[in-house]
Formats: C-alpha cells, sequence, structure tokens
C-alpha cells in the first residue's frame, strides 16, 4: 500500500524517454517545437541540448535543432517547457539544425552548435 502513495507523489526526477515528444514554447507562450531528443555529456552526465523538432506538418517539412537545455525550464501548469528568454523566429531558425532525413549525429557538429548558443 506505501509503495502505491508513494509513487503518486510528485518528484524531481524524469525519465527520458518522457521528455522526449514534450512540447516547448517561446518565453511569448507561443508553442515552436518538440522534444526529440536530449543530448547528454558523456563526462559530466548532464543534459547539454534538447533537441527540438521544429516546424513541418505531419512530419513533412520538419528539423531538428539544439536548444541549451538550461535555456529552458519546466512548467507545470501547462506540463511543457518554456524557453527563459523570448527569441525570435530569426534565432532560432539561424540555429544549427539537421534535416529529418538525416543520420542523428551531433558528436561532430557540438563546437559549431556551441559557438552558435554562447551569445544567448
Amino acid at each position: 500500500m506505501q509503495a502505491d502513495t508513494m509513487s503518486l507523489k510528485p518528484h524531481r526526477l524524469v525519465a527520458s524517454d518522457r521528455v522526449e515528444g514534450t512540447r516547448v514554447f517561446n518565453a511569448d507562450g507561443r508553442k515552436i517545437g518538440s522534444i526529440k531528443r536530449l543530448m547528454i555529456d558523456k563526462t559530466s552526465g548532464n543534459v547539454a541540448y534538447a533537441v527540438l523538432c521544429f516546424g513541418g506538418f505531419l512530419g513533412v517539412g520538419e528539423d531538428y535543432r539544439p536548444l541549451p537545455w538550461a535555456s529552458m525550464r519546466y512548467n507545470l501548469e501547462i506540463e511543457a517547457y518554456e524557453l527563459l528568454t523570448l527569441m525570435s523566429d530569426e534565432e532560432l531558425a539561424k540555429a544549427p539544425s539537421f534535416g529529418t532525413d538525416k543520420e542523428f549525429d551531433w558528436g561532430n557538429r557540438v563546437r559549431e552548435v556551441d559557438a552558435y548558443w554562447i551569445g544567448f
């Protein structure tokens, strides 16, 4: 009985598969995408980026763009992540990206990704 009660209490941890697919909103409340996957630093174990699925309709025209994990927070009221600062569509569009038809490997592009997000 106690195990059932404990599983219903909120806690601060979330499984990665529960993060994938979660909606992401800009600081102005506008939905900008959803989380495709998390990029975890092998050495520190910290989440470095959330790769967002942007644009498209029913999978056509989508692309993936990494956003620094620290640039977002989870909003319990809307059950979604929100950017801490407002980003323009142009800033988001200029971020490094991958098409959905490409093999998913950010390892070779981590410097490019880091360099883009340093100013934000």
